[in-house]
């Protein structure tokens, strides 16, 4: 009964194709949001929207769960950026700090953004607060060396595990955890400095 039911929701569901073009316009934001972090400007995050877009047209008989495709055309749009970032290296990219693993605990740039100091915060000043929050993020993340920004978006804005990541960059997964500890360590200073000269630290 269970196989009968499982292939009547498969012919009674849309095809694929009618679902690539309602899955893109829900999408369209967050593919952008995530191509701008990358590239840092507008013009290439459209350009670099449009090229995923256009690859993930041509490789939609690879989609095998539609339910998975926002994961499915993030990682379209990562591999997209990473091999032109590649391609247009002509040398190691130079790194501000060695790559090596930091001596204390892993810094989650997600979990501190829930630490006590946002609860002292109330609507509307909450809001504010958050909108400057996501500001300060954006320009710490802009602030970081290229390969350990990628790192980071791989990681902790896409939700990419190491292994997954390191496949992505073509690197050791020793190599995207050291950069991923460089970056997190880099990324706590910026945004502990922005809420202190915001007051919101002692």
């Amino acid at each position: 009964m269970a196989i009968l039911s499982s292939r009547a929701s498969q012919v009674n569901a849309p095809p694929l194709r009618e679902i690539f073009g309602a899955e893109i316009e829900r999408l369209a934001d967050r593919l952008f949001g995530t191509a701008l972090r990358f590239t840092r400007n507008r013009d290439d995050a459209e350009d670099l929207v449009a090229e995923t877009v256009a690859k993930a047209w041509a490789r939609l008989e690879e989609l095998r769960d539609p339910q998975a495709f926002e994961g499915w055309i993030q990682r379209i749009l990562s591999n997209t950026f990473v091999s032109e970032w590649r391609r247009r290296r002509a040398s190691p990219v130079v790194q501000t700090a060695p790559e090596t693993d930091g001596d204390g605990e892993p810094f989650s740039l997600f979990e501190q953004l829930h630490q006590p100091f946002l609860l002292w915060w109330t609507n509307p000043e909450e809001a504010a607060m958050q909108k400057l929050l996501r500001e300060d993020i954006d320009r710490a993340l802009d602030a970081l060396p290229e390969a350990f920004r990628i790192a980071v978006i791989l990681v902790d804005v896409q939700g990419n595990s190491y292994g997954e990541a390191a496949a992505i960059l073509g690197v050791p997964v020793g190599t995207v955890r050291s950069r991923l500890s460089r970056a997190r360590a880099q990324l706590q200073r910026e945004l502990w400095r922005h809420a202190r000269d915001a007051g919101l630290l002692p």
